[in-house]
C-alpha cells in the first residue's frame, strides 16, 4: 500500500477506472482504514481523487489541447497521472508547478517507457506555462457542449437538464454539484439530543450548523480529524447521512410497536432513523441483497444501541415468501438507482452513468414496486425515494405504478412534517430536493397509502 499521498490518488482513480469498485468503497479502503498513511497525506489524497473526478472533463479538454496524442489513444494509468499533476497546476496554488510535475513524472517513471516520462513531463510543463490561454468551447455558440466542458459533465446529461431547465438554473446546478459538500451527521435521538451533540463536535470542524429542514440533522465543515475518530461517533451518538435522505424517513412516520420493512436497506443509515422514530419499540426487518452490508449493518445497529431490527437477505427480483404478504404497517423502499442526485458527494457517478442506465433502472424500480407493495396492511404506507433528479426515475415510475396498482394513492398527510419540509412537497404530493435549491443530496420521494 503507497504511503505517498499521489500514488495513492493514482491508485484509487485506476482502480475505479476498472470498475473493480465504487468510489465510496475505495476510499474507505484505501484512505480510511490504512493506519500507515498520516493525516496530511490522507487529506492531499482525498483532495486529488475528488478533485480530479469534479473537474475531469475541463482537464481532459486542456490535455487534448496540448498533447499530439488523442485522448483515447493514452494509456488509461498515464491519462491518470496527467490529470493528477494538471488538477494541481490549476486548481491547487500551494503546490508548486515543479512538485506537481517532477511527482508526476516519477509515477510514470513506474509503469511506463522512457519516451511516455518524456510525454507526460513536456505536456505537464507546457500547460503550466499556457494553460491560462486556452480557449473554451462557448456557452452561448453550443451550450450543452460548452457547459459539458467548463462544468465538467458528460454532455448528454447537461443535455437533459438544459431541456428542463433555463440555461442560468442548469449552470447553477452543475456548480452546486462541483462544490464540496459538508458532511452532514443525524443525530441518534435515542442516545442524545441535538444541542448535546453539537457541543460534543464543535471542536471537530470549523463551522457547524443545524440543518434547515430535518429536526435532527447537524452540518459539518472542513473536518479536523475523521469522523470515525470522534468520540461521538464511538458513543453511538450520530450517523453521517444527508438532509435529503433523513427526510424520507420522516415522510414514512413510523410509530413505535408497527411492524416496518426496509426494503433496500445497505448498510442502515435509513434503518437506524426508522428505529429512533420508532424509539427503539417495535419491529425493523431490514432487507437486502448484500450479505457484507447486512453483516455491517448488524455492528452498525449495534454501535447506536437499536434492538428492534432484524435482517433478510433477500434479492428483490423474485418475491418475498408468502408469510410476508400484508404483514407490514410502513414500508420503505430506498430504489435502486442512478445516483445522479449525489454527484457532489460521489463525483465519479457522472462519469460511470449512461442514459441507457436510467431506463435500465427505472425498469428495475417499477418492478421491484409492484412486489413490495403486496407485503403492506391495508391503510399501511408505503414510502418510495430514489437519490436522483431525474422525471424517469421519479414521477413516471409513480405514474405508472398507480396506473397498474389502483388500491394504492398517493397520501398527502404531512401533519408530523415541520414547515419548512412540508414547503418541499408539491401538489402532487413529490418531496423533491436539488443540491442548488436546497444545499442538499437531490432526492425524490412520495408517501403512498394502500387503501382498505
Amino acid at each position: 500500500m503507497p504511503s505517498d499521498a499521489r500514488k495513492t490518488a493514482l491508485m484509487i482513480l485506476n482502480r475505479l477506472g476498472k470498475g473493480r469498485s465504487t468510489l465510496d468503497n475505495l476510499v474507505d479502503d484505501i484512505l480510511n482504514k490504512n493506519n500507515e498513511i498520516s493525516g496530511k497525506d490522507r487529506a492531499l489524497s482525498n483532495a486529488l481523487v475528488f478533485g480530479v473526478l469534479r473537474r475531469q472533463g475541463k482537464l481532459d479538454y486542456v490535455i487534448k489541447h496540448f498533447s499530439k496524442t488523442p485522448l483515447n489513444k493514452i494509456d488509461p494509468e498515464i491519462l491518470n497521472i496527467l490529470r493528477i499533476g494538471l488538477f494541481q497546476i490549476t486548481d491547487m496554488s500551494r503546490i508548486p508547478v515543479s512538485a506537481a510535475v517532477n511527482t508526476s513524472v516519477e509515477m510514470a517513471k513506474a509503469t511506463a517507457p522512457l519516451w511516455v516520462v518524456r510525454y507526460v513531463n513536456g505536456l505537464l510543463r507546457n500547460a503550466a506555462r499556457n494553460f491560462q490561454e486556452v480557449v473554451f468551447p462557448s456557452i452561448d455558440t453550443n451550450p450543452a457542449y460548452g457547459l459539458s466542458v467548463s462544468k465538467s459533465f458528460p454532455e448528454w446529461l447537461v443535455k437533459r437538464w438544459l431541456n428542463r431547465f433555463e440555461i442560468d438554473e442548469t449552470i447553477e446546478l452543475c456548480d452546486a454539484l462541483n462544490v464540496i459538500p459538508p458532511v452532514t451527521i443525524r443525530t441518534n435521538t435515542l442516545l442524545t439530543a441535538r444541542d448535546k451533540l453539537m457541543e460534543a463536535v464543535r471542536s471537530k470542524a470549523s463551522t457547524i450548523k443545524k440543518t434547515c429542514f430535518s429536526p435532527s440533522g447537524i452540518c459539518l465543515y472542513n473536518l479536523k480529524k475523521p469522523i470515525h475518530e470522534f468520540n461521538a461517533f464511538k458513543k453511538g451518538w450520530f450517523q453521517v447521512q444527508d438532509e435529503a435522505a433523513q427526510l424520507s424517513s420522516i415522510l414514512a412516520d413510523p410509530q413505535p410497536k408497527e411492524t416496518v420493512l426496509d426494503a433496500c436497506a445497505g448498510l442502515g443509515g435509513k434503518t437506524a432513523h426508522l428505529a429512533q422514530l420508532m424509539k427503539n419499540q417495535g419491529a425493523i426487518l431490514a432487507m437486502d441483497n448484500n450479505a457484507k452490508k447486512l453483516s455491517r449493518l448488524d455492528m452498525e445497529m449495534k454501535r447506536l444501541g437499536i434492538s428492534i431490527v432484524s435482517t433478510l437477505r433477500h434479492d428483490l427480483k423474485v418475491p418475498l415468501e408468502k408469510k410476508h404478504s400484508a404483514k407490514f404497517d410502513k414500508i420503505l423502499f430506498d430504489a435502486p438507482c442512478s445516483g445522479l442526485g449525489v454527484i457532489r458527494r460521489n463525483p465519479d457517478t457522472k462519469w460511470r452513468t449512461s442514459e441507457t442506465d436510467i431506463i435500465r433502472c427505472a425498469k428495475k424500480q417499477l418492478c421491484f414496486l409492484c412486489r413490495l407493495a403486496d407485503n403492506l396492511k391495508p391503510g399501511g404506507i408505503l414510502v418510495y425515494t430514489v437519490c436522483s433528479t431525474e422525471p424517469e426515475e421519479n414521477e413516471q415510475v409513480i405514474n405508472a405504478f398507480l396506473s397498474t396498482r389502483k388500491d394504492f394513492a398517493v397520501d398527502r398527510n404531512f401533519l408530523h412534517f415541520a414547515q419548512k419540509a412540508a414547503s418541499l412537497v408539491d401538489d402532487k404530493g413529490y418531496l423533491k430536493t436539488f443540491p442548488h435549491l436546497h444545499q442538499t443530496d437531490g432526492f425524490f420521494s412520495v408517501r403512498m397509502k394502500r387503501l382498505p
